[in-house]
């Protein structure tokens, strides 16, 4: 069950993230919003960079086979 909390944790991340640049874009924040929007935007960035880099280092275990870490390309097409 924390492995579907951290998806939804990133996916929460990844949208917020997604929503403040789209609001960042439009060009209405004053000064002050944007410097806290920018700021709030790297610790979202940060946040689903730390996920994705636990998230491969998972992969990598569950492709370890004696000993030997077998690297198999990711196709993300396969889970859609």
């Amino acid at each position: 069950m924390a492995a579907k909390k951290k998806a939804a944790d990133f996916e929460q991340s990844l949208n917020a993230l997604e929503a403040l640049v789209n609001k960042m874009e439009q060009g209405d924040l004053s000064l002050e919003e944007s410097l806290q929007a920018f700021s709030t935007g790297i610790q979202l960035t940060r946040e689903c960079q730390t996920r994705l880099a636990e998230a491969e280092q998972q992969v990598n275990l569950l492709l370890e086979q004696q000993g030997e870490i077998v690297l198999t390309e990711f196709d993300a097409s396969d889970d859609e």
